[in-house]
């Protein structure tokens, strides 16, 4: 009897930790193994890129290797010279890249089993060898061009290439597994063959060896390891645990003796096997295919499987929505994810759509993209319009979502300090629509002055003036005045646009009030040096049709854009809570609303002093800290652990740009100015963007603008001319 009520608890303690296991290895695959491909291929094409112009460089050199060093039988010493360069040089190129993976790794193979056959034995080449012939029969990673590209090549017209792709995928399933046994084979021999060297009478035999084996590689493991490690190879049993376990031993004799580079190939190696296994003439693939028979695997896509888990409802798909749900990979709950938007939008950029520098493509992607792998996220396309915290349910138009946690990550919008009159003719700039009607009204400006008559109409038309000093403010009058100096001198003939007018005010005694003074005067002479005339200690008392009064002073300007204030999102009515006086839930320590169990606010949404007893910025990196910080609280409370430490927000730095080659970036020990300063700041905002597409566009986008001069979006959508009107 005892018998019978074991074996079920077996297999679900069998299934557990099946799906636990599944669930790591998945993450290990989404998370870590994509970046450390990347690297491997680039370690490689830089050692033959750099090979191959030196050889370039010292062609007598060059030829010399081939005629005499490793010549080639059926090649003159000419040919084999060009043939070996330009395979270094293209095929470096190609795999760094990950275009066309396959085709560049097949020479490079050859290449480095010549070397290693015809010249000089080293471990490394051997370690060339095998790990070209990964990419050969694997390809490239996420990170590639081929990665990109292949759902778009295979279902295209041009010859042969649907055919080609589907080759190597059948080349990555059925020869792929083999190769992974074969090289997994080819190490555990060396593994052994070291930790038996003294029992075995190998001595004369030794060198011819070294030719084959990456036997002084295998002798930087400890001989314990080398020697359970290598029969645990041998055998395929445990690889991915075999191959962790060294890992660990190789990166500490790295710290150590870190001079050798035999260690770097060997984690290479054991990489791989932790990801992929141990391929398939191995004792692994027979349990796995055990338990696939007696335990298989629960549906993760089945709907049931998700009904039981705890509920995770997030509002707000912006940086802490985003981060949030991204740091629940793994725990079991099921996650609903709410936004009025079907995208992710990457805010700190949406000055340059204003501008018509980038398209809305370049700097949003869709949510559900984001989390297209992640079944245990379900995305939800509407607008929230209240909470019920009795019943525990978010309502949707007509719907109530129910959840056992809630995370309110709703942003803010533009303030107008209660002189909301003022949003229709002075937009604000919080979402791709806004953006979109920037561009259009700036663009209109220009358009318009070149029909005008009247000189005082023209300059009204050509007035643009920006009320707010922050960030926003001072990036949108250096991108207006860069515009109009560099970029438009030839697309008009009536007027010079050089000779529009950008004013930037600001009530407060200096720009940029969140930097350092000295950084503040820096983006002050920056942008007066573009010719933006900046108002300090003005107030703005009135915005119209045709203008704003400004400190008892009319200015007549036809384009009025806001980035003065802000004010949150009606997520403290909805929970009919305390707020700041920007419309901000005041939260607890932990980021959850006080009163109501299980539900947190981050971002904009939420106001805590988290920073060394200071307000927590409204930054994007505070969002998506705030976010990830309260995915941990989830999981604390979920799994029943230890009570986290109060969220504590680390400033990472503030960052402003002032034109093309003028930046402020603030790190508190560190402050940065000038042309070094706007490549930081590139830098930061392309490794923020979403999806590698989006930073491809964005850095050609960028690298062409400034290069030429040419703006980049210059479309006026949404209706007819105003003269067709």
């Amino acid at each position: 009897m005892s018998a019978l009520n074991t074996a079920p608890a077996l297999i679900r303690a069998l299934r557990h930790g099946r799906a636990t296991a599944d669930m790591l290895l998945r993450i290990l695959r989404a998370l870590a193994w994509p970046k450390a491909e990347l690297l491997i291929r680039l370690w490689l094409a830089k050692i033959f890129f750099v090979s191959g112009v030196l050889k370039l460089t010292h062609w007598q050199t060059a030829l010399d290797l081939a005629a005499h060093e490793y010549p080639v039988r059926f090649m003159s010493a000419l040919t084999a010279a060009y043939v070996g360069v330009s395979i270094e040089l293209l095929g470096a190129a190609l795999l760094a890249v990950g275009l066309m993976t396959r085709y560049a790794a097949v020479p490079l193979l050859l290449l480095s089993l010549v070397i290693q056959f015809a010249y000089m034995p080293f471990d490394q080449q051997l370690f060339w060898a095998a790990l070209f012939g990964w990419f050969a029969v694997f390809g490239a990673g996420p990170i590639s061009f081929d990665a990109l590209l292949r759902r778009g090549l295979e279902d295209s017209a041009l010859p042969l290439m649907s055919r080609m792709i589907r080759v190597a995928a059948w080349i990555s399933s059925r020869v792929g597994p083999r190769y992974l046994s074969a090289i997994r084979i080819w190490l555990a021999t060396a593994l052994l063959l070291t930790a038996f060297r003294a029992q075995l009478p190998l001595d004369e035999h030794w060198v011819q060896l070294t030719v084959w084996l990456p036997l002084d590689a295998a002798a930087r493991l400890p001989p314990i390891i080398a020697l359970m490690g290598g029969a645990l190879l041998l055998l395929g049993l445990g690889t991915r645990f075999v191959s962790v376990t060294a890992i660990l031993a190789l990166l500490t004799d790295a710290m150590m003796d870190p001079r050798t580079t035999d260690g770097v190939y060997l984690l290479m190696v054991f990489a791989i096997f932790g990801v992929y296994g141990a391929g398939s003439i191995s004792i692994d693939r027979i349990l796995a295919a055990l338990l696939d028979r007696y335990v298989p695997r629960e549906d993760a896509r089945d709907p049931k499987s998700l009904e039981a888990l705890p509920r995770v409802v997030i509002v707000g798909a912006g940086f802490g929505g985003i981060s949030c749900a991204a740091a629940l990979r793994g725990v079991a709950v099921s996650v609903t994810l709410i936004d009025r938007s079907n995208h992710h939008l990457f805010q700190p950029l949406l000055y340059q759509v204003a501008t018509a520098a980038l398209s809305p493509s370049d700097i949003a992607a869709p949510v559900r993209r984001i989390f297209r792998d992640d079944y245990a996220v379900r995305v939800l396309y509407g607008s929230v319009t209240d909470v019920d915290t009795q019943s525990r349910r978010v309502k949707v138009a007509e719907k109530e979502i129910p959840y056992d946690y809630l995370v309110l990550a709703t942003g803010a919008t533009h303030g107008y300090f209660g002189k909301d009159a003022w949003a229709r003719h002075a937009p604000g700039l919080k979402r791709i629509e806004d953006a979109i009607e920037i561009r259009g009204r700036i663009l209109t400006a220009f358009e318009n002055a070149e029909f005008c008559l009247d000189s005082d109409e023209r300059v009204s038309q050509l007035t643009f003036l920006i009320v707010g000093g922050g960030p926003t403010g001072v990036e949108l009058a250096g991108a207006i005045a860069e515009m109009s100096r560099f970029g438009m001198d030839k697309d008009f003939r009536t007027f010079d646009p050089a000779r529009a007018r950008v004013l930037l005010v600001q009530s407060g005694p200096r720009l940029l009030p969140t930097f350092p003074e000295s950084l503040a005067e820096i983006a002050h002479r920056s942008l007066e040096k573009l010719g933006v005339e900046v108002l300090l200690g003005s107030r703005v008392e009135s915005i119209d049709a045709d203008g704003v009064m400004v400190g008892g002073k009319r200015i007549a300007a036809k384009t009025v854009l806001w980035a003065a204030g802000v004010t949150a999102s009606p997520a403290a009515k909805w929970l009919k809570v305390n707020a700041d006086a920007a419309g901000r839930i005041v939260v607890g320590p932990d980021l959850g609303v006080p009163g109501i169990a299980n539900v947190f606010a981050v971002g904009d949404t939420a106001s805590s002093n988290a920073w060394n007893g200071l307000a927590v910025p409204g930054l994007a990196p505070a969002a998506k800290q705030g976010g990830a910080y309260v995915a941990r609280q989830i999981r604390a409370r979920i799994r029943a652990s230890a009570v986290l430490a109060p969220f504590k927000y680390r400033h990472l730095g503030s960052l402003a740009t002032i034109g093309r080659k003028s930046a402020v970036v603030d790190f508190g020990f560190v402050k940065i100015w000038g042309a070094p300063a706007w490549w930081l700041w590139g830098i930061v905002h392309v490794g923020f963007l979403v999806g590698v597409r989006n930073r491809i566009s964005t850095m050609t986008n960028w690298f062409w603008a400034y290069l030429t001069f040419g703006g980049g979006i210059r479309l006026i959508t949404g209706g007819e001319s105003p003269q067709q009107r």
